[in-house]
């Protein structure tokens, strides 16, 4: 019997804000671990082509969905829709990770529609 190959490993891509890695891409979803620094925020944005799931794992987020915002600790959740305008920030000190679930048809980073950058990118 071959032995199982062991998990894949995948590249930590650094962001002025922050990093993630890619945990898990399979036909129709991909799974994300994203840690924010301290006082930083990822830019306003809406995708055209796939929805998000975030479940905080470490710290404290501030969310934008649409016209709401709110803190979510760790355990709690966000759901964002396809084309809903949405934002994750970390206004405190500490470290903040989150693993996102993205689910569509299109799930790379062309599909992001940056609304408001701190970064220019916008």
């Amino acid at each position: 019997m071959t032995p199982s190959p062991g998990p894949k490993s995948f590249e930590r891509i650094e962001r002025p804000w922050g990093w993630y890695e890619t945990v898990s891409h399979a036909p129709g979803n991909l799974v994300k671990r994203i840690r924010v620094h301290p006082g930083q925020q990822l830019s306003l944005q809406k995708h055209l082509h796939r929805a998000e799931h975030w479940l905080v794992v470490l710290g404290t987020a501030h969310v934008t969905v649409g016209a709401r915002e709110s803190d979510l600790v760790v355990g709690e959740h966000a759901d964002i829709a396809i084309g809903q305008v949405h934002r994750l920030a970390n206004r405190t000190l500490l470290a903040l990770e989150v693993i996102e679930v993205q689910m569509g048809t299109l799930l790379d980073e062309s599909d992001i529609v940056r609304l408001q950058d701190d970064f220019g990118r916008a």
